[in-house]
């Protein structure tokens, strides 16, 4: 390839890139331009506004529509624990996986991938008439409870977590485990002690993916959940620009920046632990 191919190419790829993150940024910025823009109708949002106001943020926070808040808050309060129950639970499971061999330990492996091939939303009947009659014989996990959610959350989570952590636990060497055998610990103490630290990095990877998807989803939670005060974020402002789609664009964007903040502070502030644990399980059994 001759120089002046060179060049074009390298044009050509730099192109791409600047139109890849133009496409990605323009909606963050509409959505920021919007939030700021006094006038709440979608029909005169600008990137950026000529009389930027925070009123839309304050009439989150203080004015009549404060429920924003408690809807952060529940949804905080059931990412925070689905995430951290299911990092437990997928621990215990990868690692019996991982180091233990036991009749039924291939056959489990398989279902557990087979059942994740099916989205929870497919059986969003099913868990309705589950969950109403859990509602009638242990009321405090059935309908409308946040108990009764993140059970359902959980059930959708375990399958593919666990078999992201198992790949980890397979890169760490049984050498380590051995050694404190000899010393005189339990297979729980080795794991405790040992292993989970070792595992820091998946760990951190399997509670953002899992808070994440939790924080963000809609369709169950609207499902299971009614009544201003029990509403997740998702569902919320789903109802609260439903019916003023034209005179609360305003106020919707605002929230929208806010909730996404949460996130993005999580993410950024554990991002290091994150790349190494994607990349620490890529091994095959």
């Amino acid at each position: 390839m001759n120089y002046k191919n060179k060049i074009w190419s390298k044009i050509w790829r730099n192109l791409i890139i600047w139109i890849a993150i133009i496409f990605a940024v323009f909606p963050i910025l509409f959505i920021i331009g919007t939030s700021f823009n006094p006038a709440n109708s979608i029909n005169t949002t600008q990137i950026f506004p000529g009389n930027p106001t925070l009123e839309n943020y304050k009439s989150l926070i203080v004015g009549e529509n404060n429920t924003f808040l408690i809807w952060v808050w529940n949804t905080l309060k059931i990412s925070f624990l689905t995430a951290g129950i299911s990092v437990f639970l997928c621990s215990l499971a990868a690692y019996s996986f991982s180091r233990f061999r036991f009749k039924g330990r291939r056959m489990g492996l398989l279902t557990i991938l087979l059942v994740q091939m099916f989205p929870q939303t497919l059986g969003i009947t099913a868990i309705f008439l589950i969950m109403t009659w859990f509602n009638d014989k242990i009321p405090f996990i059935g309908l409308n409870t946040h108990a009764g959610l993140i059970l359902v959350y959980l059930g959708g989570a375990i399958g593919m977590n666990t078999w992201l952590m198992k790949g980890y636990f397979d890169s760490i060497p049984k050498s380590l485990e051995e050694a404190a055998y000899v010393d005189g610990a339990t297979s729980f103490k080795a794991f405790r002690a040992i292993i989970l630290p070792l595992a820091r990095p998946i760990l951190v990877v399997i509670f953002i993916i899992q808070f994440i998807g939790t924080y963000s989803e809609y369709m169950i939670a609207s499902t299971l959940l009614k009544g201003d005060k029990m509403y997740t974020l998702a569902v919320g402002l789903r109802l609260f620009v439903g019916q003023h789609y034209d005179d609360r664009w305003g106020p919707f964007a605002a929230a929208g920046v806010l909730g996404s903040i949460i996130v993005i502070v999580i993410f950024y502030s554990l991002q290091d632990l994150i790349f190494s644990g994607l990349t620490g399980g890529a091994i095959k059994e």
